[in-house]
C-alpha cells in the first residue's frame, strides 16, 4: 500500500502490506507521534476512539496481518465469517486469546488450511470448508467462551442445505468430511456428523434427530400446506370448465422465431430487462449482443433459446420428485450467464415480491414434489399450463428468474399440445401481476383464469409470418404502452372495426432494419 494518504483521519497502515522502505518511513512518523499502534505490524492515525469502528471496518485485513496463515473457524465460521459476541475463533498454530480494540480474538491451536479453506480477498486469512466448518462445530466446548454451536444447530444447517441444495450435497459433504477428519483429528466429530447425514437422509434407521426440521424431514420432505392448499384451490378451478385452448397461430419455421422473439423480448420487460424492440432484435435475430448490457443480452437469449429448441419448449413438468431436476436444469441453462444467481440451485434464503414472503428455501423441494403430483389431475394444455405457471412463482424455487422459468414451464405445456403459447405484453404487466396477487394473497383463482385465457385468445390473434408487421400492429394495438390509465390493450379485431373492415392478417408495416 502507498505511504500516499488520501484521507489522513482514515488511515490503517500494515507492515504486510509495505515494502521495507514503506515500514521505515512509518516508524519515523509513528517516532514522531504522527501515528499511533494499535498493534504490532498495525499503525493508525486515527484516535484511540475510533479503533473499534476502525477495526470491525477493515478486520478481515488485520487478522491477516497479525495472524498470517489462520483459518476462521468455530462458531465464528459457522456465523459466515464474523464476531459472535465480539468474539473471533480462528484455527492457528497455537492457543491463545487476543484483545483488539472492540474485538476478543480466540486463538485454537489445529491444523492450517487444507483442502477446500478458501482465502479471503487473496490474503493470508482463510474461510474453511464446509465440510471443515461442521466438524469444528461438533467439538467439544469447555471455558466460558463456547467455541463450537453444539449438534442440534449442526443438524438444522445440515436440514436446509439437504432441503436447498438437496440429498446429493449431504452425500458430497459427508465424503469430503470423512477425507478431512484424520487430517484435522476430528473423528470423533465425524461419526457425529455422518450419523446425523444418515438420520436426515433416512440411511439411518437408528439415528436420532434433536430438532424439529430433522425429525419433520426424516419423516419426508417437508412442504408448505398453506402454499399447497392455495395450489389445490387454483387445480380445481382449472378442472371446474373447459378453458380457451387456441391453437397455435404459428406454421412455418420463421413464424415459430418471430413468435419466440416477441415471448422472450416481453417475458423480459416483465423482470425489468428492457430493450427498444429493434435492439432486442438485433440481439436475438442478428447475434449482436450490447457490449454494454452483456448479461441483459444474455437473458433475452435465453428465454428465446428455451422457446425455440424443441427439448426445452415442449418439455412439459414432470410429477414428483423428477419435477425438481427437471426445473434445475431449465433454470441453469436459462440463468447460464448469471453466476452471482447461482445457475440451477435452488435458493438458500427467503425471497419476497414486495411484503409477500414466497416458500422458505427449506420447504421448496417438498413443496414442488407436492404440488406437481396435482398436475395429471388437471387436464392437459391450458389449465395444466396455468397451474404448471403459478407452481413454480407462488414457490419461487430460484435466487433470480423465476418469473421467466415460470412462464417458459406454463408455454411448454401448451406446446405440448399444440396450443398457441402465451406472450405477455407490456401493458399487460400490471392485470398480470394484479390477479397473480389476488390468487396468491387472498385465494382468489377466477380473476387469474379469465386474465390468462384473455391473453391466450389476444396471442393468438395474430400473424406471426411476417417479424415486422406483427410488431407494428401489436404497436397498433399498444402492447408495448405502460400505462393502464391511458392506453388500453386492443385486439386486432377491434383495430379493424374501428377502420370499418375485418383482417384477415395483419397490415404490412414498414421494416425497420
Amino acid at each position: 500500500m502507498p505511504l500516499s494518504r488520501k484521507n489522513a483521519q482514515e488511515a490503517l497502515y500494515l507492515y504486510r502490506e509495505l515494502t521495507s522502505a514503506q515500514r521505515r518511513a512509518l516508524q519515523r512518523r509513528l517516532k514522531a507521534g504522527e501515528l499511533r499502534r494499535i498493534a504490532p505490524g498495525v499503525l493508525t492515525s486515527l484516535p484511540e476512539d475510533q479503533w473499534p469502528a476502525l477495526i470491525a471496518r477493515e478486520r478481515n485485513r488485520v487478522l491477516a496481518e497479525l495472524f498470517s496463515g489462520a483459518v476462521i473457524g468455530f462458531r465464528s465460521a459457522f456465523a459466515g465469517g464474523v464476531p459472535v459476541e465480539g468474539v473471533m475463533h480462528l484455527s492457528y498454530r497455537y492457543d491463545r486469546t487476543a484483545a483488539l480494540p472492540g474485538l476478543t480474538v480466540v486463538l485454537i491451536k489445529a491444523k492450517g488450511p487444507v483442502e477446500g479453506d478458501q482465502p479471503i480477498a487473496g490474503r493470508q486469512l482463510y474461510f474453511p470448508s464446509n465440510a471443515r466448518l461442521l466438524l469444528e462445530n461438533l467439538t467439544i466446548s469447555r471455558g466460558v467462551i463456547r467455541k463450537a454451536v453444539g449438534e442440534s444447530a449442526v443438524e438444522e444447517r445440515l436440514v436446509s442445505t439437504c432441503e436447498a441444495r438437496g440429498q446429493e450435497a449431504l452425500n458430497q459433504l459427508r465424503d469430503h468430511a470423512r477425507a478431512l477428519a484424520p487430517i484435522l483429528g476430528l473423528a470423533r466429530e465425524f461419526a457425529i456428523l455422518e450419523r446425523l447425514i444418515g438420520g436426515i437422509l433416512g440411511t439411518n434407521a437408528k439415528a436420532r434427530l434433536a430438532t424439529a426440521a430433522g425429525k419433520a424431514h426424516a419423516a419426508g420432505l417437508p412442504y408448505d400446506s398453506g402454499r399447497l392448499q392455495l395450489i389445490d384451490t387454483l387445480a380445481a378451478r382449472l378442472r371446474s370448465e373447459p378453458l380457451v385452448q387456441p391453437a397455435t397461430p404459428v406454421g412455418s419455421a420463421q413464424a415459430h422465431v418471430n413468435f419466440a422473439f416477441l415471448e422472450s423480448y416481453f417475458s423480459n420487460f416483465i423482470e425489468g430487462t428492457e430493450f427498444d424492440v429493434q435492439e432486442a432484435r438485433d440481439i436475438v435475430l442478428e447475434g449482436k449482443p450490447l457490449p454494454s448490457r452483456p448479461k441483459d443480452s444474455h437473458d433475452i437469449l435465453g428465454v428465446f433459446r428455451q422457446a425455440t429448441e424443441p427439448a426445452w419448449r415442449n418439455l412439459t413438468l414432470a410429477s414428483g420428485e423428477p419435477a425438481l431436476e427437471q426445473l434445475k436444469a431449465r433454470h441453469a441453462d436459462l440463468m447460464r450467464a448469471r453466476p452471482e444467481v447461482a445457475p440451477g440451485e435452488f435458493k438458500d434464503r427467503p425471497n419476497f415480491a414486495g411484503s409477500t414472503a414466497f416458500v422458505e428455501p427449506r420447504l421448496v423441494r417438498g413443496t414442488l414434489v407436492q404440488a406437481s403430483q396435482i398436475l395429471p389431475s388437471v387436464p392437459a394444455g391450458t389449465g395444466r399450463a396455468l397451474l404448471a405457471m403459478f407452481i413454480v412463482a407462488e414457490v419461487h424455487p430460484f435466487a433470480d428468474g423465476n418469473g421467466r422459468t415460470a412462464r417458459l414451464v406454463m408455454n411448454a405445456e401448451l406446446s405440448a399440445v399444440n396450443a398457441c403459447r402465451i406472450i405477455v405484453p407490456t401493458l399487460f404487466r400490471e392485470e398480470y401481476l394484479d390477479c397473480l396477487r389476488a390468487l396468491s394473497r387472498n385465494g382468489e383463482p377466477e380473476p387469474f383464469a379469465a386474465a390468462m385465457q384473455r391473453i391466450l385468445h389476444w396471442t393468438a390473434s395474430f400473424d406471426y409470418e411476417d417479424l415486422s408487421r406483427v410488431i407494428a400492429l401489436m404497436q397498433s394495438c399498444h402492447a408495448f404502452e405502460k400505462s393502464r390509465a391511458q392506453f388500453k390493450l386492443l385486439f386486432p379485431s377491434e383495430l379493424a372495426q374501428a377502420a370499418g373492415r375485418t383482417p384477415r392478417r395483419a397490415p404490412k408495416a414498414e421494416s425497420s432494419e
